[in-house]
């Protein structure tokens, strides 16, 4: 075999560019991610921009040509590893997706003009579809948590642009071998489906992801013009398991990814009924879903007799229970051991600090822009589907938090608790494991001390977005149940097919402004991106160890203390 000289100068260049593009400072150009700028402003950027040449000359690219090039190049690599031939080994696969990942991360972030060049065609698909991939190849390695966590953010920015959910609406037709159902749809479909995979098997450390990987899917949901019956199911399975009572009961912010999902199915019903048959009919399939969560008990004997009772079914789990299946070659998703070595991450910031809100009066139709995360005013059906400001938990579940940025008017405690195992009615069984209780933000007591009330439940269950749905169903109900009566149907076709050309025109509420989270730049992503960095560079460069015997520290190396 002959020696390839071209990969490993491309690996070290995108690793030296990555590092040469970490800076502190201010937005590099003022472009507004619609393209609109001015010629003299970017001319005059180098007054007010950075004092990092390399990122002002990033940020001064605008040529479409360029743009083209560097897009190109990057979906060409991050698409490598998928490519499938008639005869194995005949295609080399490039390792350093991660670097790659990071350099779009940082052209997005200091060149506006670039975001909107990516979202303005499907070529934001390229990017999208390896993403995926990468997410669910990982979700069940510890040792690849920070590729979830840059794949989550990649897409969390993406998603807070109209066009990156109209994009998703293309049909998904490249086969890229993963261990998903398989479903005929949309990109959306496909990173519903994703989505579903990382929260019902992936690794217990991925949890603080979950509110991202929900507010991505409400970014986008808006625009969603028809999802599959794999996918709306898969959304219905998540509202079931996280609506149980004592998941909501365990955690002071659990009830935060019901109001996301709330918040998907509402967006769906008021701006695309059309076309998305599938999904009314699995809400009227599982309308016991909604039901038992507008009857969720308040009472201090109910919520104790939740608790008790999966604290009993816990008690009594065989120890031989299936463990779910991941990918091949994927390490399966057990703790390390104490006394190991643990690879550090800078603390994840929570989804609140990361993104700000925008009102929008309709789809594509924009009526409030918010200056920050914390100046939005929203209506009381919107304030309830606000995301708490979760303490941020890092890949060595540290407690480090921005207690700047908590919100005095939200909990702010962290996601942690105990280690649960929810069955799944799908016939999978899933594991999510709550992080080691972790200080809170904001009240200054542990989780461990944290009781739920029935003034708790109160204050968040008045609050759930369940109007639109409970319509729908008041209405669609008793229709689908007379239709299968009088004709005897026993086929979902006939019910789909009446559905489709079913309308709620006049008879749903007054529809809500759509409310986007647009990540917001803050000094703990960037934190975070440097540490990851660093660590990927250092990985890289363990064969030959061109750090040893060398004044340079990069981090320090703790070894995990056994907490039993």
């Amino acid at each position: 075999m002959f020696a390839d000289y071209r990969e490993p100068l491309v690996e070290v260049a995108s690793q030296v560019l990555c590092v040469t593009l970490d800076h502190e400072g201010p937005p590099a150009s003022p472009v507004s991610v619609d393209g609109t700028g001015t010629g003299a402003t970017l001319e005059g950027s180098h007054e007010s921009g950075p004092d990092n040449l390399f990122v002002n000359y990033l940020s001064r690219i605008h040529r479409e040509e360029d743009f083209y090039f560097i897009l190109h190049g990057l979906t060409r690599l991050l698409n490598n590893p998928l490519i499938q031939t008639y005869l194995p080994g005949s295609t080399k696969k490039v390792a350093f997706h991660q670097e790659l990942l990071v350099l779009f991360w940082k052209m997005c972030d200091h060149n506006k003009k670039f975001l909107f060049y990516v979202l303005k065609s499907s070529d934001v698909l390229d990017v999208l579809v390896p993403i995926l991939y990468h997410l669910n190849d990982a979700r069940a390695d510890q040792s690849r948590v920070g590729l979830m966590h840059i794949g989550v953010f990649i897409l969390l920015l993406l998603s807070g642009e109209r066009n990156f959910g109209v994009r998703l609406n293309k049909p998904y037709s490249v086969r890229v071998p993963m261990d998903i159902p398989v479903f005929t749809g949309t990109h959306a479909d496909f990173l519903i489906i994703v989505f579903h995979k990382i929260i019902t098997s992936g690794h217990p450390r991925l949890q603080p992801l979950f509110d991202c990987l929900l507010t991505i899917i409400v970014n986008v949901s808006p625009y969603l013009k028809s999802l599959s019956m794999v996918s709306a199911n898969k959304l219905l399975h998540l509202l079931e398991a996280f609506s149980t009572p004592w998941f909501l009961f365990s955690n002071p912010a659990n009830h935060h990814l019901v109001f996301f999902l709330l918040e998907v199915f509402n967006n769906i019903i008021q701006y695309q009924f059309d076309g998305n048959s599938n999904l009314v009919y699995t809400i009227i399939r599982k309308r016991n879903v909604f039901h038992q969560l507008a009857n969720l008990p308040t009472d201090q004997s109910s919520i104790n007799k939740a608790l008790a009772k999966r604290g009993r079914k816990m008690t009594h789990t065989p120890s031989t229970e299936q463990e779910p299946q991941t990918m091949e070659g994927a390490i399966p998703p057990i703790d390390a051991e104490p006394g190991t070595l643990k690879a550090s991450l800078a603390a994840t910031p929570g989804v609140e600090s990361m993104t700000e809100k925008s009102k929008l009066a309709g789809p594509g139709q924009a009526m409030v822009a918010a200056g920050n995360a914390q100046g939005i005013q929203p209506t009381t059906s919107q304030q309830a589907s606000l995301p708490s400001q979760t303490a941020p938990v890092s890949d060595t579940e540290s407690s480090v938090a921005d207690d700047s940025k908590a919100s005095p008017t939200k909990p702010g405690s962290t996601l942690a608790g105990n280690v649960a195992s929810m069955t799944l009615d799908d016939g999978q069984s899933s594991h999510v494991r709550r992080a080691p209780s972790v200080t809170s933000t904001t009240s200054g007591t542990t989780m461990g001390d944290w009781k739920p009330t029935t003034e708790w439940v109160q204050t968040w269950k008045q609050k759930l977005p369940l109007q639109t749905i409970m319509r729908l169903l008041q209405v669609l109900v008793p229709q689908v149940e007379k239709i299968c009566i009088d004709k005897g149907l026993t086929d979902e076709s006939e019910i789909l097919k009446f559905l489709q050309h079913g309308t709620l025109v006049g008879l749903l509420p007054v529809p809500h402004p759509i409310l986007i989270r647009k990540y917001q730049a803050n000094s703990g992503t960037q934190m975070w991106f440097r540490t990851y960095m660093w660590g990927i560079i250092y990985l890289r460069n363990v064969d030959p160890p061109i750090w040893y015997d060398t004044g340079v520290k990069l981090f320090e190396v703790q070894r995990v203390k056994d907490i039993s």
